[in-house]
């Protein structure tokens, strides 16, 4: 086994001798590159974001940013990061570093104020710069040609949802992300995305007991979850990654999934679509562009584009949270998780995989392989998410809708709901309550009356039990609004 190591602004180091646990910050700022900085250590605020070559969707490498505080080091064995420092072009000794564009652009236009999160929005700034898929807009010099969220240069100011700026200055931060062009010819990170990125190592990576084990496929892993009964799974580690920095948490194994091919794959069949568990958020939104309009409708609203950028589906679903988002997406999309152990794989409707909070039928073992959406898809759909902040947050009541309306009639309605319940929940009885009936204002409000029954929700510090009730009953008669022209109260 090939010691672990890592390049990092174009220089390979060895790994060791961090612990299995070090994030890549901790890492990064041991060896001098203070650029990367904590505000939250849970993947919130970006201060910690930096680049990392994965593989691209329009071209063989993507220079995707992500939290620096939430992976560990070892899970960037043999693979490649570039901090807000690895961005400027050093000169002859002596001369000062020529700033990368988006540095310039920030620099100039009074985007860097404390600075203290200037490398943050400058790396993710730069993820965006280098999306291939960003072009500008044909008719830049019109005001219609844009809106307050898509700079006339092609940038999409979502790449910065994940990162905030501790003194209030975002109007020049976007101004400096609408000024950027398109990169050099000679642009070395530009160059670099003609490349495939490098292959995934097969990791053992052990110090002081622990271990970080990266299996380089599937059947390895699963014998290893066989062998190791205690290990954690991780893929994106948007999750295990808070639970180590807030709570201390340590495991003596951890396996990580995130770069096995059997569970990278996305698949459109006849009669299903199947999207491999570790595919992160971003990657299935890129690939399906919008063929799923109830994922298309989830993705903008699920945490950050940093988050996205490595989270999945299968760690989603494996936590078990009954507020993560995809949950009730998918449970309206009547998805299905594909389990697999050394033994086999096995088929379960998500709507019978939650057991209890945090609980699953999930046994010792097993990992999601894939998620499998039915076809065809319900043409009527929508995702609400009712939060403190537009995003970035975790949602206090989600509530998701497909629905087959023909001739003015719902010939089949399916919600899915999180955030009322133990776990995520299908809304059987307000289903039951639409089915067959007109598409009327006196039907929706029948149902919307019995889709405020629906669950046990709690009080806690996000939102009282009757509001969220509230809530349930106010989001179908917001959808009925959507699809008519008028409603009555």
């Amino acid at each position: 086994m090939v010691a672990a190591r890592i390049t990092v602004n174009g220089k390979e180091t060895p790994i060791s001798p961090a612990a299995p646990h070090t994030t890549v910050l901790d890492f990064l700022r041991e060896r001098g590159l203070t650029g990367t900085k904590e505000g939250c250590a849970e993947g919130e605020c970006g201060a910690c974001s930096v680049l990392v070559a994965r593989p691209g969707v329009h071209k063989p490498t993507d220079w995707v940013a992500v939290n620096a505080c939430l992976v560990p080091v070892a899970a960037l064995d043999g693979q490649e990061v570039v901090t807000s420092e690895g961005l400027a072009t050093v000169g002859e000794p002596g001369m000062p570093a020529t700033l990368h564009p988006v540095q310039e652009e920030m620099a100039v236009r009074g985007g860097s104020q404390c600075g203290y999160c200037t490398p943050g929005f400058i790396c993710s700034m730069a993820s965006e710069y280098y999306r291939p898929d960003r072009c500008a807009h044909a008719d830049a010099a019109s005001a219609d040609s844009t809106d307050s969220e898509h700079g006339p240069n092609g940038f999409d100011l979502h790449a910065l949802s994940g990162n905030l700026c501790r003194c209030t200055g975002y109007r020049p931060i976007r101004d400096a992300a609408f000024a950027v062009g398109a990169p050099a010819e000679d642009d070395a990170l530009a160059q670099r995305r003609e490349q495939s990125p490098p292959e995934p190592a097969a990791t053992e990576y052990t110090q002081d007991d622990s271990a970080f084990l990266r299996p380089s496929t599937l059947a390895d892993a699963l014998r290893l979850l066989r062998e190791r009964p205690g290990a954690v799974l991780v893929a994106g580690s948007t999750d295990w990654g808070v639970e180590v920095n807030i709570r201390s948490r340590r495991a003596n194994c951890v396996v990580a999934v995130d770069r096995l091919p059997e569970m990278r794959e996305l698949r459109v069949e006849s009669d299903h679509i199947e999207i491999g568990a570790a595919l992160t958020l971003t990657e299935i939104e890129r690939r399906l562009d919008g063929s799923v309009p109830l994922l298309a409708e989830l993705f903008p609203q699920f945490a950050s584009r940093l988050i996205r950028n490595s989270a999945t589906l299968g760690g989603n679903l494996g936590t078990g949270s009954p507020i993560g988002d995809s949950p009730p997406v998918l449970l309206a999309l009547e998805a299905s998780v594909v389990l697999a152990d050394a033994d086999g794989e096995r088929e379960v409707p998500l709507s019978d995989y939650f057991t209890g909070y945090r609980q699953s039928v999930r046994r010792p073992g097993e990992l999601i392989r894939a998620v499998r959406i039915p076809l065809p898809l319900s043409p009527v759909v929508a995702f609400h998410k009712i939060a403190k902040r537009r995003f970035d947050d975790i949602s206090s009541v989600a509530v998701a809708f497909a629905f087959d309306i023909e001739d003015g009639i719902v010939r089949k309605a399916r919600i899915g709901l999180g955030g009322v319940a133990a776990t995520p929940i299908r809304a059987l009885a307000a289903e039951a309550a639409l089915e067959g009936k007109p598409w009327a204002v006196e039907t929706v409000e029948a149902a919307a009356r019995v889709l405020r029954a629906q669950g046990t929700p709690m009080d806690d510090h996000r939102a009282s039990a009757g509001y969220r009730s509230a809530m349930l009953g106010q989001s179908l008669l917001k959808l009925y609004a959507q699809t008519t022209e008028a409603v009555s109260s």
